[in-house]
C-alpha cells in the first residue's frame, strides 16, 4: 500500500521496517527506513509533539 508523503514522494508502507523522530539543528523531522537504508525523510516540525500527531493523522491512518 503506497501513501503519499508529500507532492512527490510516495513511501510504500509494506516495505517500511523502522520511523524514527529525529532532532534537527531548528527542529524535529521524521525519518523513514527500509532495513537499515533510509529511503526518506519529512518535512521539519517545531517540536516532537507536532512530529508524531503528523505522523497519527497523515500516515499511520
Amino acid at each position: 500500500m503506497f501513501v503519499e508523503l508529500n507532492d512527490r514522494v510516495f513511501l510504500n508502507k509494506e516495505k517500511l521496517t523502522r520511523i524514527k523522530i529525529d532532532e534537527v539543528q531548528d527542529g524535529m523531522r521524521i525519518r523513514f527506513y527500509e532495513g537499515n537504508i533510509q529511503v526518506a525523510k519529512s518535512k521539519r516540525f517545531k517540536s516532537e509533539k507536532d512530529a508524531r500527531q503528523w505522523l497519527n493523522n497523515s500516515f499511520l491512518k
